[in-house]
């Protein structure tokens, strides 16, 4: 399998051989599993203080008076602590000891990995996303693009290779979120656009295009390739990001 290697005017400069990876076979399933498994280390642990409710000198009548055997106040007849009174204990409140962390083999997630980068070559899964591009994937920049140091520039680049319309769709969409989290910091949403991957450094140049994320080919993981679990994300690479690719698989 071949790529053609474009100078940052959009010209071609030259073919290169992809390796092997690029032939994975397409496991959405195990793509989904390393996604959520890589979301699940992100959750915060959350429960009730131990002892709600639990505070109170209150004592069970006992026998005999024809009253349930619960526990009351002292100066009253009030019940407290159990789950069915006012004021009493949750019966079964969230924990922080809850494990919310999901597993997944070692083996499996590198498969699912090399799955999602296979993906990323597939026209159809990649306008499946909604992604906008013209030509063919993958997309492959010479290693001048990874030299580039103004944002304008990347966007001028990104236009010559005709993937720059996606990342105006992402601009495009972002929106007020519903719900509680526009209290607590996740108040827009926004769609993902293009992953830019180069070879030893991200392309700091790129880090403020919306929905754009810009990595090193050591730091790929499942999710960046298939965000929301559904695989098939626009991806710009650059020489030296495929070499590395092929060194690292």
């Amino acid at each position: 399998m071949k790529a053609q290697v474009r100078t940052l005017t959009g010209e071609i400069a030259h073919e290169i051989d992809l390796p092997e990876i690029f032939n994975e076979e397409y496991r959405p399933d195990l793509i989904k599993r390393a996604v959520l498994a890589l979301q699940s280390t992100r959750f915060q642990p959350h429960g009730t203080d131990p002892y709600a409710g639990l505070r109170t000198s209150a004592e069970s009548w006992g026998s005999g008076r024809g009253v349930a055997q619960v526990p009351r106040l002292k100066n009253g007849s009030r019940v407290a602590r159990v789950p069915q009174a006012t004021g009493g204990r949750a019966a079964h409140p969230p924990k922080v000891a809850k494990v919310l962390v999901k597993e997944i083999n070692r083996k499996e997630k590198q498969k699912a990995l090399r799955s999602a980068i296979a993906a990323s070559t597939s026209p159809e899964l990649v306008r499946g996303r909604g992604h906008l591009f013209e030509g063919d994937l993958p997309l492959v920049f010479e290693d001048r693009f990874e030299e580039v140091t103004r944002t304008a520039d990347v966007i001028a680049a990104l236009s010559a290779l005709g993937v720059y319309a996606d990342v105006e769709r992402a601009k495009g969409s972002k929106k007020v979120r519903a719900g509680r989290g526009t209290m607590r910091g996740r108040r827009y949403k926004q769609r993902k656009s293009i992953l830019i991957v180069t070879g030893d450094e991200p392309l700091r140049a790129a880090r403020n295009l919306a929905g754009v994320d810009a990595v090193a080919v050591d730091q790929l993981n499942a999710e960046l390739f298939a965000p929301g679990t559904e695989a098939g994300r626009l991806t710009v690479w650059t020489e030296s990001a495929i070499r590395r690719l092929e060194e690292l698989s």
